[in-house]
């Protein structure tokens, strides 16, 4: 039998995302597990933040209007505690719109933002772009 060397474990890169409606949750693990990452999630900024702490991830992505801990001070928190964090944030708007929720979530630290609905191309296409930046 010829000798086999082992490879090296390929890095799996992982997504935190934070949403609080179940159906996004799971429609967005659908989604990136089909892409080969792995997902883990929370339904709200609190639990997320805890998770990060935990087995911090190479990604996050967040909703903007939530119970309990919203987006915009769950990215801010997050920036504060782990400067390096990439962040995406997503808004389907509220009150004043997702473009002024998306602007906000901006000047806290996300480093892209997607406005719902969002297709599947556009999501990869943004985490592509946001995996590859050096924060």
């Amino acid at each position: 039998m010829p000798d086999q060397k082992k490879q090296a474990p390929v890095h799996q890169q992982s997504i935190l995302v934070i949403d609080d409606e179940e159906i996004v949750r799971a429609l967005l693990r659908n989604i990136l597990e089909r892409e080969g990452y792995r997902v883990v999630d929370a339904h709200e900024g609190n639990e997320g933040i805890k998770q990060f702490r935990e087995n911090p991830t190479d990604l996050v992505i967040t909703d903007l209007i939530m119970p309990g801990k919203e987006g915009i001070e769950t990215i801010r928190d997050l920036r504060h505690e782990f400067p390096h964090v990439k962040i995406i944030a997503v808004s389907g708007g509220g009150r004043i719109g997702p473009e002024s929720y998306l602007k906000m979530a901006k000047g806290v630290g996300a480093l892209r933002t997607l406005s719902k609905p969002f297709d599947r191309l556009e999501l990869l296409k943004v985490i592509r772009e946001v995996m590859e930046m050096d924060v």
